[in-house]
């Protein structure tokens, strides 16, 4: 029984270190979708012709509406990972909410039994 509880507890930390892993992906995907979001908005409301676009270490000029297409092609992308590290963490949740009531329940009988024999000393 004992060993079954060990056993538990390692996969529980371990689920939730995963976890913590897809929560700050999760995170970084958000930040990532906003700023996709907000310069959107902003090629949205410019009546240039052509914008400069940060590719690696330099600007370029580059046609409006051939930046605005790339940027939508990238949020799209960008919510469609969300959509699914969103699953892996609502999975994540409900295997370690699982687990943690099979450990609890696991270990109340131990409990039970241990004061029990107090009780009878």
């Amino acid at each position: 029984m004992v060993e079954v509880n060990q056993a538990k507890l390692v996969e529980f930390e371990r689920n939730r270190a995963q976890l913590m892993n897809v929560s700050a992906q999760k995170q970084q995907l958000q930040i990532q979708n906003m700023t996709l979001k907000q310069a959107l908005e902003e090629l949205g409301k410019t009546k240039e012709k052509k914008v400069f676009k940060a590719v690696g270490n330099i600007l370029i000029q580059s046609e409006t509406t051939k930046v605005k297409k790339e940027l939508e092609e990238k949020k799209k992308s960008v919510d469609l990972r969300l959509k699914t590290v969103q699953k892996q963490e609502d999975s994540l949740i409900n295997k370690l909410n699982k687990i943690k009531s099979e450990i609890e329940s696991g270990s109340k009988p131990e409990e039970t039994k241990a004061e029990k024999k107090e009780e009878k000393k």
